[in-house]
């Protein structure tokens, strides 16, 4: 027990440059408290007595705001940020070192039995009000966008965006000893992809506009165009 607090702490004040000490952390964060009592309720929903584990896990919501299904799976060092309006189901496993912001929902598609939230990997970072739909596994070191709806399957080390979500990075090598350290918390400094084909389109445009200049000019050197019928030739 006091091995998962201590990792818990350490995860925050790694991750959160207002955090001063870990006194603070211990008495102000809700994140690490609702995670605290999640732990409480999860070893009591594990031995049968689920009732009691349900009570402990709304108490926690309506302290904390974060609604933590006693049956989920929570793994070591993971950092809920604010915390408010965070949702994660009955079936859903957090992997060690996750973050997750407000707002996040790790959720179901449907009324479907047995497996049905997400399974998140090791060093997955969720941005504010992302939505995790459905019963398929986020792979290690990935990232999901603030906002983005994510319904298929996440490979690992990929960065997805939008809504539905898209691949918008690929890997990067990690070396398997980071742990930790491989955390990436950056939210701003995400990859457009429609921008960046409406950039695209509009280097094309710019281009066939250019190749129509040195044309007409072509035939007017060449008198085949009136001055007053500049126009761009087949």
């Amino acid at each position: 027990m006091f091995k998962h607090w201590k990792k818990d702490i350490d995860a925050v004040l790694k991750r959160d440059p207002a955090a001063t000490s870990a006194f603070e952390v211990w008495l102000c964060y809700p994140g690490l408290r609702a995670i605290r009592r999640h732990r409480r309720a999860h070893w009591l929903y594990k031995r049968g007595h689920k009732l009691l584990a349900r009570m402990v896990s709304q108490r926690t919501r309506r302290i904390t705001g974060i609604e933590i299904h006693p049956g989920a799976v929570i793994g070591e060092g993971v950092f809920i940020d604010h915390g408010s309006g965070v949702v994660i189901g009955e079936t859903a496993v957090v992997g060690d070192y996750c973050t997750l912001y407000q707002g996040v929902t790790l959720g179901g598609t449907g009324k479907d039995t047995g497996k049905r939230h997400p399974t998140l990997g090791h060093n997955v970072m969720i941005g504010s009000g992302a939505k995790v739909l459905g019963p398929f596994t986020v792979g290690d070191n990935s990232k999901i966008g603030a906002g983005s709806v994510v319904l298929k399957e996440v490979p690992p080390g990929c960065t997805v965006v939008g809504n539905p979500a898209r691949i918008v990075r690929r890997p990067e090598p990690i070396l398997p000893d980071e742990g930790e350290q491989a955390v990436d918390l950056d939210q701003v400094r995400l990859p457009d992809p429609i921008d960046e084909e409406i950039c695209d389109l509009y280097k094309r445009i710019e281009q066939l506009e250019n190749r129509c200049k040195r044309h007409t000019a072509q035939l007017l050197s060449q008198g085949k165009l009136d001055p007053g019928e500049e126009k761009c030739g087949d």
